[in-house]
């Protein structure tokens, strides 16, 4: 039996809306690095999971990453995703 596909709507703390689908992943939450690199660049990571324990662990290994990339600071944020018709 095929699994329904749906769409997933992250809205962060700042306001930006990303929009994941369609998709029959079990996705839970959306997690984002705004990165501020050594040259005053900004470069932005972002994925989902399919747990809130499995995007603890990005926010986990986020200082190991700044620190072998050369991140001049970071931000780690992360959302619960929610169900949306489109």
């Amino acid at each position: 039996m095929a699994r329904r596909k749906r769409y997933l709507t992250a809205t962060m703390p700042d306001g930006y809306v990303k929009k994941i689908g369609p998709t029959a992943d079990p996705f839970t939450h959306y997690w984002r690095i705004v990165a501020i690199l050594e040259n005053g660049k900004t470069e932005v990571f972002w994925g989902h999971t399919r747990s809130l324990a499995e995007a603890k662990k990005k926010r986990a290994a986020a200082p190991d990453g700044a620190r072998m990339r050369g991140w001049t600071s970071y931000q780690f944020e992360m959302v619960e995703l929610v169900e949306s018709a489109d």
